[in-house]
C-alpha cells in the first residue's frame, strides 16, 4: 500500500511539473502539417497535435511533448556535427559530455546516448534493452530501446532511431515513464518517425 502511495505521489508530482512545462510550450505543431525541426532539413508530419517546447537542450535539437516533458518527451537531434556533444555542456571541466566524432559508428550511438544521459540527466541506472539495424530518413540506421532512472527516481523507458548522414548524426528519441505513459504515446512517436524526411 505504501509503495502504491509513493507511486501515486510521484505521478502527481510529475503532473504538476507537466503543467509548468506546458506553460513554457510556445508552438503548436498541428496534425497533418509538415514542419521542419531543429532548424534543419528534416521535416516531420505529425499524426496528431504536439507542443514544441521553447527551450533548447542543444544547438541542433528540438523537443516536443504531448503532456509535458516529464511525461512524454520527443527530442530531435538534427545534424550533430563531429566534435560536438548531443546537448549543451553545463561544465566542460567538471562534467564533460561524450562527443560525436568522425569515427563514431552506428553501433556506438546507443553508448553515446547513455554517456550523455549519465552526465546530463544524472542517470544512475541506464540499461540498453535492444538494438538492431533499421532504416531512418531513408538511410541505413539503428533502432534501440533502453530504460533509465534519473534524479526523480522514476524509471523511464526510451526508444531511438538514428542514422549518420554525410558525416552528421540524425536521431529521434522518445522517453516517458515506463508505467502508463510510455505505452500511451509510443505509437504517436513511431508515426512521427515514419513521417520523417530529409529534404
Amino acid at each position: 500500500m505504501l509503495r502504491r502511495s509513493g507511486f501515486a505521489l510521484a505521478i502527481a508530482t510529475l503532473s504538476l511539473l507537466a503543467l509548468s512545462t506546458m506553460a513554457r510550450a510556445h508552438k503548436l505543431r498541428v496534425q497533418g502539417a509538415a514542419v521542419t525541426v531543429a532548424g534543419s532539413s528534416v521535416t516531420v508530419t505529425p499524426s496528431r497535435d504536439w507542443n514544441s517546447l521553447g527551450k533548447k537542450i542543444g544547438k541542433n535539437t528540438e523537443t516536443w511533448t504531448l503532456d509535458g516533458e516529464q511525461l512524454n518527451d520527443v527530442t530531435f537531434f538534427a545534424g550533430i556535427a563531429p566534435g560536438n556533444p548531443l546537448v549543451k555542456e553545463r561544465s566542460k571541466k567538471h562534467a564533460p559530455l561524450p562527443k560525436f566524432t568522425r569515427t563514431t559508428l552506428l553501433v556506438e550511438v546507443p553508448e553515446l546516448l547513455e554517456g550523455t544521459h549519465r552526465t546530463y540527466k544524472n542517470s544512475g541506472a541506464f540499461k540498453l534493452l535492444s538494438t538492431q539495424a533499421a532504416t531512418f530518413l531513408g538511410r541505413d540506421g539503428v533502432f534501440f530501446t533502453y530504460e533509465f532512472t534519473d534524479e526523480d527516481q522514476l524509471t523511464r523507458r526510451g526508444e531511438a532511431h538514428a542514422a549518420i548522414i554525410d558525416g552528421k548524426l540524425f536521431m529521434m528519441t522518445f522517453e516517458a515513464p515506463r508505467l502508463g505513459y510510455f505505452a500511451r504515446s509510443e505509437n504517436d512517436f513511431r508515426a512521427l518517425v515514419t513521417s520523417a524526411r530529409l529534404r
